[in-house]
């Protein structure tokens, strides 16, 4: 019967192209090779090597052997590649689902550049209101999730990101351009797209424009602060969004400015209560995590 040392020395010898090479590299004596490669031939019933001079001279069939060993030798190699890969984060399987103002352009950049450092590692990102990316999470379709909070929902851990401030974005060219920063008294009269009343940034903005008795003629709603920035662009009116949508339609025919007071725009990883968390999930929450505190820091 066949045993794997017969077909190491096998291709020890193949390799190096004798038995004395073979020995060396295998850190055995040359009686021992002469003797696995002699078994080996009589297990498989083929001569494997024929004598020229003082050197072995593979066979036809050896020539053929060496091919399929080869190929098992090289899917041996890429099991301890993906073993270490997966022992050193660098592969694996990652499954991400985020509210749109973090899917459409922060996550995918940062997702993009943790693969950079990890080619292997499996990835998939989708894109939903807060709701449905905390039922992924909870479901098991997805491992990690962002939501903006607050947000209640059983078996499922909240791990809150640092706040980051919502922005003013104006058309580009509207008079208010010129300000370093926007106020609600700067938003009196103003034409104003809205973001939706069941968005959470919708209320906050609302109870401080009443806190300072301003009201914008709200002339179109959306749920979106990326449909907003669109329309914004458009020069229809004013809007305040969260800063990451802002971020990716800034110069594209919007500005964007401060607003104050700050208003905070609370977003959370959020995690299975009940399945354990993958090392490389883990290090990509990490990376995002120092991201997002970075660019708290140039907001302040």
């Amino acid at each position: 019967m066949i045993n794997p040392r017969q077909i190491e020395a096998f291709r020890a010898v193949m390799v190096t192209g004798g038995i004395t090479s073979a020995a060396q590299a295998l850190n055995v004596t040359q009686p021992a090779v002469t003797r696995l490669i002699r078994d080996l031939q009589l297990d498989l019933g083929l001569t494997l090597f024929t004598r020229v001079g003082v050197r072995l001279q593979p066979t036809n069939e050896a020539l053929s052997l060496y091919r399929e060993v080869e190929r098992q030798f090289i899917a041996l190699d890429r099991i301890a590649d993906v073993a270490r890969d997966l022992r050193e984060h660098r592969a694996g399987i990652l499954r991400v689902a985020a509210l749109p103002a973090y899917s459409i352009g922060v996550i995918p950049r940062a997702v993009g550049r943790f693969m950079a450092e990890r080619p292997n590692l499996d990835v998939a990102l989708y894109g939903g209101p807060s709701s449905q990316v905390a039922d992924w999470v909870h479901s098991g379709f997805c491992e990690l999730g962002y939501v903006q909070t607050p947000l209640e929902l059983p078996g499922i851990v909240l791990e809150p990101l640092p706040k980051v401030a919502a922005v003013a974005i104006l058309p580009a060219g509207h008079r208010l351009a010129a300000q370093a920063e926007i106020g609600p008294e700067d938003l009196r009269g103003e034409s104003f797209v809205a973001l939706e009343r069941s968005t959470k940034l919708r209320y906050r903005i609302d109870a401080l424009l009443a806190d300072h008795g301003v009201t914008p003629r709200f002339i179109v709603e959306t749920p979106l602060s990326m449909i907003a920035c669109g329309l914004v662009s458009t020069g229809i009116g004013l809007s305040i969004v969260d800063p990451f949508s802002a971020l990716e339609y800034e110069g594209r025919g919007i500005v964007v400015r401060p607003f104050a007071p700050r208003i905070h725009v609370e977003v959370t990883a959020v995690w299975s209560a009940h399945r354990s968390r993958s090392p490389v999930a883990l290090d990509f929450a990490q990376e995002l995590h120092a991201e997002i505190t970075a660019f708290c820091a140039c907001q302040a």
